[in-house]
């Protein structure tokens, strides 16, 4: 490398210190999801919402969603079969926090064909009251339509219930056949 690439490269580095800070993103991690990984990252979160003497219900609901999360990018994140291609098979994980919130974001690829299906079940979701939620539940664990990589939208279901706010997601365009699936999920620190 020569100065000017290390110059920028370590602008960039600062740069995306001080957005961190800025958005109070404890943890980010681009890659592959592994057992391995869920149990560190929870290990991770626990010990800085130690520091912050969060109550045990919310460590419990930040440490659900995560799990649940993580789990979807390590189920459902589309494998192009080119080890060429940015994406294939990886997603991206982020933990942040507001005064009043904890925020659990992650991103994967997914094929356009999946992107109607997806949205119109979390629109569902997002559609439902507690209750609601509830009877959704029990009806995808009773009958529930599997996909072929497991699961009936159960975790989605779940995420909603444990944290009793909407799920925020975004389809970002990658190119003609794929997208860059967006989902957060909020947990609030103060109920």
């Amino acid at each position: 490398m020569d100065k000017t690439q290390i110059t920028g490269f370590l602008e960039f580095v600062y740069d995306f210190y001080k957005s961190m800070k800025a958005h109070e993103i404890s943890l980010v991690y681009e890659g592959e999801i592994t057992h391995q990984i869920t149990k560190a990252f929870t290990s991770l979160t626990e010990s800085n919402m130690a520091k912050e003497e969060e109550p045990n219900s919310v460590q419990k609901k930040v440490f659900h969603v995560m799990i649940e999360c993580l789990q979807n990018i390590s189920k459902h994140a589309d494998n192009f079969g080119s080890d060429d291609f940015l994406f294939a098979g990886r997603g991206i994980f982020m933990v942040s926090k507001s005064a009043d919130e904890y925020h659990v974001t992650t991103g994967n690829v997914i094929e356009n064909s999946k992107m109607k299906e997806l949205g119109e079940i979390l629109d569902n979701i997002n559609g439902l009251d507690k209750e609601g939620l509830k009877q959704l539940y029990k009806t995808q664990m009773k009958e529930g339509r599997l996909s072929e990589k497991g699961g009936a939208g159960l975790g989605f279901i779940d995420i909603a219930r444990k944290t009793g706010r909407k799920l925020e997601y975004h389809f970002l365009p990658i190119d003609h056949e794929t997208h860059f699936f967006v989902l957060t999920s909020s947990i609030s620190r103060t109920e």
